[in-house]
């Protein structure tokens, strides 16, 4: 019986598939538009992306970001006036600005009148923080940098004249995050709690009959439960293949081969 793991199945789907090498960065895609590297195809991920915060949890992030900005300040000082040599961790908690915990701040309140579902355009940010865009570019990147943010780019096709599927970009997908780097220049009172030891036992105890329940699966089941998109049915179908073949060997096995049956008889 042969087996196969789902990324040697992920290989064997592939290997009869054109894929087109991914355009550089700012390279003008199918469109006549940029498509920049790494972003992912809108409508096959955010389910999985975004997460509904728990209640007090936005007010929360708020109040560590505030404290952030104030440590990242003090630092700044300790830098100039010549006491202290930041670290890359400290250099990037002191470049952390008050427009950028402006713009935090209205990620935050989107996420919680949304479920956690975030993503704002450029423009939108701009008009709502009443900052430029050049100043809401620079503060995404200081956000994701310091690590209150995680960002995905995103894609999305459209209709167009002429054979083949086209693309264009689409605004990012953002989820809100508490960065463990700042949790040493906050007061006691604002870290997290330590996480109670049944607590940790029953979360080792999930992910092992999480990972038992996906050994049990066939190879359909499994594509299907870890991955999605346009991969996943095309994985499922190949696993459903795979299972198929394995079934037609388990209920038709080989015959022994003549030097087998020797053998056996000898032993017999």
């Amino acid at each position: 019986m042969t087996a196969f793991t789902l990324g040697e199945a992920a290989t064997l789907a592939l290997r009869g598939v054109r894929m087109r090498k991914p355009a550089r960065s700012g390279a003008p895609h199918r469109t006549g538009a940029p498509v920049l590297r790494d972003s992912i195809e809108a409508g096959t991920f955010e389910d999985m992306f975004f997460s509904v915060p728990a209640k007090g949890e936005t007010d929360r992030l708020l109040r560590v970001a505030r404290r952030t900005l104030d440590a990242g300040r003090q630092l700044a000082r300790e830098a100039r006036a010549g006491t202290r040599d930041l670290t890359r961790t400290e250099r990037a908690i002191a470049a952390l600005t008050a427009g950028a915990v402006r713009v935090y701040e209205e990620m935050l309140t989107l996420a919680r009148l949304n479920r956690g579902r975030v993503y704002p355009s450029y423009d939108y940010l701009a008009e709502a923080t009443k900052l430029g865009r050049a100043t809401i570019a620079r503060a995404l990147h200081i956000l994701e940098g310091i690590g209150f943010i995680v960002r995905q780019r995103r894609f999305k096709r459209v209709e167009g004249e002429g054979p083949g599927p086209r693309y264009k970009q689409t605004s990012n997908v953002y989820r809100p995050a508490l960065p463990k780097i700042v949790m040493a220049y906050l007061p006691r009172w604002m870290r997290p709690a330590p996480v109670p030891d049944d607590q940790i036992q029953r979360e080792a105890d999930r992910i092992e009959e999480t990972q038992t329940m996906l050994a049990s699966l066939s190879c359909r089941d499994l594509a299907r439960a870890t991955v999605g998109g346009t991969l996943g049915k095309m994985l499922a179908r190949l696993g459903e293949r795979i299972d198929g073949l394995e079934r037609e060997s388990q209920n038709n096995p080989q015959p022994l081969t003549d030097s087998d049956s020797t053998t056996r008889t000898e032993l017999a």
